[in-house]
């Protein structure tokens, strides 16, 4: 039998009374077969709870967890050497993790990227490139593969070949939201999707909030690229800094509501993103894996690709100001402007509006 994933799996007890058994009794397999008496002597261990440890030990777990090995699926615990480390040191670690693809390796740093599932383009393209050039410099981009500006994150390392880490608010073997299946599998392939939730779990909204601490756990730093008011990413931020993590934000536009949350983070002193190659050195990574700037010339532009580049950045810009600025015949602009998105240096985000891919 084994015991651990047994423990895990006991419905009713939260984590916190979980480590706490764990810690009194040593391991799963000694807290199975201790007296009813001894257990309900251990300290701050209410009397449910240990109603609903003995009542699991009727249970036969084995088959359910030969069928997980089967399907690929890592279980890991606080018992077992491989847990993350950082996740481990915060006050309600999750006593169980389950697994598909890789951890990153601990000696790395990690970055969490979180925001608005309904972000701006602004909002995602500045995610997809903090990703890359995080990625790029050997770190870990951890998120919650939801839509918007999680899954700008993981593709922004998958782009830069690089590592990246989702926790899901269910199962790991479900992909949520389904349309993120290829993300999934791309994800699979680089880095890892993990969950404190059995395999099967269906998402459900209770659960998100409480992934979020994962989130933040397994970072050493938190950044808010959009976020509203009243916001998922910021209960991520708050869980950050309860952890001793530090949180960074985007700012945005003062009447956007997309940036009250970043906004609101920067007044109560978050640090502030303003530059990403700034924010790369703070991180102090400018000997790993350095990133080589790109420059026309290596790249290859011609002229007019090299003009009409400059003029798109991180927000859309329409043809019309475009043409205002380059000053080029409508043909010509057009002609560049399929070139640039040939070459995958920029995207068309709505019919004539275009945004720097790199």
């Amino acid at each position: 039998m084994n015991y651990s994933y047994w423990f895990a799996n006991i419905a009713g007890i939260g984590n916190r009374t979980k480590n706490k058994l764990i810690l009194a009794a040593g391991s799963a397999e000694e807290l199975y077969f201790l007296p009813e008496s001894q257990l309900k002597r251990i300290p701050d261990v209410e009397e449910e709870a240990v109603d609903r440890l003995m009542q699991a030990r009727k249970s036969e777990t084995q088959p359910v967890y030969e069928t997980l090995c089967e399907e690929g699926i890592a279980f890991l615990t606080l018992e077992d050497e491989a847990y993350p480390e950082k996740l481990r040191q915060i006050p309600d670690a999750p006593y169980a993790l389950y697994v598909k693809g890789r951890l990153p390796d601990e000696n790395h740093k990690s970055v969490a990227i979180v925001g608005a599932r309904m972000c701006s383009e602004y909002g995602r393209a500045v995610a997809r490139q903090l990703a890359r050039r995080l990625a790029s410099h050997g770190i870990c981009v951890v998120s919650g593969m939801a839509r918007g500006i999680d899954a700008a994150g993981h593709t922004g390392a998958l782009e830069a070949d690089g590592i990246t880490c989702a926790v899901l608010g269910c199962g790991v073997d479900i992909c949520y939201p389904k349309s993120n299946a290829q993300l999934y599998q791309n994800i699979l392939q680089k880095g890892c999707i993990l969950s404190e939730y059995p395999p099967g779990t269906p998402p459900q909204p209770m659960l998100f909030p409480q992934r979020n601490r994962i989130i933040s756990g397994l970072s050493d730093v938190v950044v808010v690229v959009e976020a509203r008011a009243r916001s998922g990413s910021l209960i991520t931020a708050d869980q950050a800094l309860e952890q001793g993590r530090d949180v960074y934000a985007v700012p945005g536009r003062m009447y956007d509501s997309l940036s009250s949350g970043c906004n609101g983070l920067i007044r109560q002193g978050a640090g502030i993103i303003s530059n990403i190659e700034d924010f790369v050195k703070e991180l102090e990574v400018s000997g790993i894996n350095e990133y080589r700037q790109e420059n026309f010339e290596n790249l290859l532009l011609e002229k007019g690709e090299s003009l009409v580049y400059s003029c798109v950045d991180l927000r859309p810009r329409n043809i019309e100001e475009l043409l205002q600025k380059t000053k080029l015949p409508m043909p010509v602009l057009a002609q560049i402007l399929a070139q640039l998105q040939h070459k995958g240096f920029i995207a068309e985000t709505f019919k004539n509006y275009y945004i720097r891919q790199s």
